[in-house]
């Protein structure tokens, strides 16, 4: 299967011109020609539905002719830690076809900075790239409103539990195990689906694309049956 490039025909025209430099850009903003590209291929925290170009600096992983994939661990950043190993990347990965991986050359463990809490976003997919964020280490988000109600269906079905503390203070708190299941079968077959979607460009459509492959993909046989079923539920309304 060809590699995906970024959706829009400026972007693709000038990523072929990166192909040929150095695999890893060290930390350097996106080229403002494909910042609008990477947005598309974003599993945003608490901005669902949104399609804001803005992309914090990033070490970008070019793609190259590699087989195979590598997977980057970075320190996650002071106050955050990665909720995924390597190892359990790798494991979940296996379990899909080959042919899905194929395209895949990077999985990138991300660190958190200044720029990125300021528009976080659980995992991001670029090229042949998809890079997952960590989350803060008592493992509790904190929102400004209440949750949307696809937000609250989804992340509930793998274990997440919204409290209201105030007015139109929300937080989302995690276990361990609830995050884990959350981007092992979620998250990371989600940006997945977004490096293998070759034919949508508009944000709506890859959105969709992305979550079809999630729900079809993203949860192991004879896993969480209240996941499974309220995930079935929720696609079969839209």
């Amino acid at each position: 299967m060809s590699r995906r490039q970024p959706a829009s025909s400026k972007s693709r025209t000038n990523l072929k011109n990166l192909k040929n430099r150095s695999s890893q850009r060290s930390s350097t903003a996106m080229p403002t020609a494909v910042q609008s590209a990477v947005a598309l291929g974003k599993r945003l925290r608490g901005r669902a539905g949104s399609n804001n170009a803005y992309v914090p600096p990033e070490d970008w992983h070019e793609p190259t002719d590699r087989e195979g994939y590598r997977v980057v661990s970075q320190d996650p950043g002071r106050g955050y830690q990665h909720v995924v190993t390597e190892g359990e990347v790798r494991d979940r990965l296996s379990e899909l076809p080959k042919a899905f991986i194929a395209p895949l050359e990077a999985v990138q463990l991300s660190r958190m900075t200044r720029k990125k809490r300021s528009f976080p976003c659980y995992g991001m997919q670029w090229g042949s790239a998809l890079y997952l964020y960590p989350l803060e280490e008592g493992l509790v988000e904190y929102f400004n409103r209440p949750p949307r109600p696809a937000e609250y269906n989804e992340t509930r079905a793998f274990g997440g539990r919204w409290v209201n503390e105030a007015g139109s203070q929300w937080k989302l708190i995690w276990t361990p195990r609830t995050i884990r299941d959350f981007y092992l079968n979620n998250v990371l077959i989600h940006e997945l689906g977004h490096l293998l979607d070759e034919r949508n460009t508009s944000y709506r459509d890859r959105e969709r694309f992305a979550e079809w492959f999630a729900i079809e993909h993203g949860l192991r046989p004879g896993g969480n049956a209240r996941a499974k079923n309220s995930r079935r539920k929720r696609c079969n309304r839209n």
